[in-house]
């Protein structure tokens, strides 16, 4: 997002928690970068050290996402004296700690408080006790996505050990027990015995990947399930996808579904959400219940029954988001809301 800003009316410079593949991405999109190590809840002495950064920077305007950043930068700009906006992405922060709810409610009346759904703000506003009007929806956007090309698409299947016969379902997420690939698993023997030739290939690591791995040996489909771990080429793996599927338990606003979504692809995803505000039953996807199985595999077997009706709905997510999801349109709404805060103060 910072890349994106209109660079004649902002000068972005990013600060992290801790050096990796993200410091990376900043750096190599020319994002002056600083790492302010954190060891926990409540650091002071990271706090000082942000607080002093936006005095040699010259910040007007912080902008933190999630919990750790939300809480630290809300401190700081208090004591600089200037304004935060603060955007939530997901409901993980707050399903077990009241001490994190407050926070969020105090922060309120300080920040400008963003969602990326509409699910998420009715969450926030009910289940946190922040007031309604103290909470605004931008929905997270993705560039177009390039179209490969057949022979490179050939080449990547042929990577991958998928035969030129197989239909290929991709899922994308770490994997974590709220991404509920355990229920896509359990989907999976009862596709096959209709549909044979199909391979799943699951994008992401994470805590669950030895017993996912497990279950899909007990399963007995473990050729049939490709654990490719994390990944720097998703867009080029989406090119190789014939559908998309998302069997998670909670989401924000998946920039992995609206990327599959950008690449023509159908999609199968939960209740979940803001999967809805997204996906558009019957015409861009199909919506199932979440922890269901036996839905998951009737509507997976639904739609490999129809490719035309595959097609259709690809061609139609892909449209849907052009039209309303996409960067420009996510940038113009924060731009809005900067220069509403940066005016507020100098005025």
């Amino acid at each position: 997002m910072a890349s994106s800003l209109d660079k004649t009316k902002y000068r972005s410079v990013v600060g992290l928690f801790r050096s990796g593949w993200l410091k990376d991405q900043c750096e190599g999109r020319g994002l002056k970068t600083y790492v302010l190590p954190s060891d926990g809840f409540l650091h002071w002495k990271w706090m000082r050290e942000c607080y002093r950064l936006i005095g040699s920077e010259k910040v007007d305007l912080i902008q933190a996402h999630e919990f750790d950043a939300i809480v630290h930068g809300g401190i700081v700009s208090v004591l600089a004296g200037i304004p935060m906006v603060a955007t939530v992405h997901g409901k993980n922060y707050f399903s077990d700690k009241a001490r994190r709810r407050w926070a969020y409610r105090v922060l309120s009346r300080r920040a400008r408080m963003v969602t990326v759904s509409g699910d998420l703000k009715r969450f926030v506003v009910e289940k946190v006790g922040i007031s309604s009007d103290q909470v605004h929806v931008i929905h997270n956007g993705v560039e177009g996505m390039l179209v490969a090309g057949s022979f490179e698409i050939q080449q990547q299947r042929q990577d991958l050990g998928i035969p030129d016969e197989d239909v290929v379902v991709g899922v994308v997420g770490n994997l974590y027990p709220v991404k509920g690939h355990a229920y896509l698993l359990d989907a999976i023997p009862s596709i096959l015995k209709v549909f044979p030739h199909t391979i799943f290939l699951l994008v992401g690591r994470g805590e669950l990947e030895v017993h996912l791995k497990s279950q899909a040996h007990d399963l007995g489909i473990e050729k049939k399930v490709r654990f490719l771990g994390l990944r720097h080429d998703v867009p080029k793996l989406l090119e190789i996808m014939d559908l998309f599927v998302m069997p998670s338990l909670s989401e924000g606003l998946s920039i992995a579904l609206l990327e599959a979504m950008a690449a023509g692809k159908p999609v199968i995803v939960t209740d979940v959400g803001g999967n809805p505000e997204l996906v558009v039953q019957g015409k861009t996807g199909l919506i199932v219940p979440s922890k269901d199985s036996g839905a998951l595999a009737a509507a997976l077997t639904a739609m490999l029954t129809d490719r035309n009706r595959m097609k259709q709905f690809g061609s139609a997510g892909k449209h849907r988001v052009a039209e309303h999801f996409t960067v420009q349109s996510m940038i113009g709404n924060y731009q809005q809301t900067y220069a509403s805060l940066v005016s507020g103060c100098n005025g």
